[in-house]
C-alpha cells in the first residue's frame, strides 16, 4: 500500500507501533523471530493462555504482521515479512543505547486499561 499523504503515513505508522506496543502481541512476534511456530509452541514460549495467544494471533494475522500455514490438524504461524524481524532487531539495537531512559520514563507506562489489577491498586 502506497501512502502519498504525509499525515496519513504518520497516522498509519502510529497505528503499527500501537499494535507492537501491546506486550502480548510483541511477545508473539519475538517468539516467531527464529522461525514458524504452532500455537502450542507460542503459548509455551510466551506464557500466554491458549485462548489469549489465539486472539492476539488473529489480530496479528488480520493486520498482516503474521502469516498462517496449515499443517495437518495444526497451523504454523510465521512473520509475514522478514522486515518485522529486522524491526525487532533494530529495536534491540536502539534499546542497547537508550534502555535506561526508556525504563525510567514515566510517560511510557503501560496502559492501566490493559491491566485492571494495576488500575485497582492505584498505579
Amino acid at each position: 500500500m502506497l501512502i502519498t499523504d504525509a499525515g496519513r503515513s504518520v497516522e498509519l505508522k502510529a497505528k503499527l507501533f500501537r499494535g507492537l506496543a501491546e506486550a502480548s502481541r510483541l511477545g508473539i512476534l519475538e517468539a516467531l523471530r527464529d522461525g514458524p511456530r504452532t500455537v502450542s509452541e507460542i503459548v509455551s514460549m510466551t506464557g500466554l493462555t491458549q485462548p489469549n495467544a489465539s486472539n492476539h494471533l488473529a489480530c496479528l494475522l488480520g493486520c498482516g504482521l503474521v502469516a498462517r500455514e496449515p499443517l495437518g490438524r495444526f497451523a504454523l504461524y510465521r512473520l509475514a515479512d522478514e522486515r518485522v524481524g529486522s524491526l525487532l532487531s533494530l529495536a534491540d539495537e536502539v534499546l542497547s543505547e537508550v534502555a535506561r531512559g526508556v525504563y525510567v520514563c514515566p510517560r511510557y507506562e503501560t496502559d492501566d486499561r490493559e491491566h485492571p489489577v494495576a488500575a485497582r491498586r492505584g498505579r
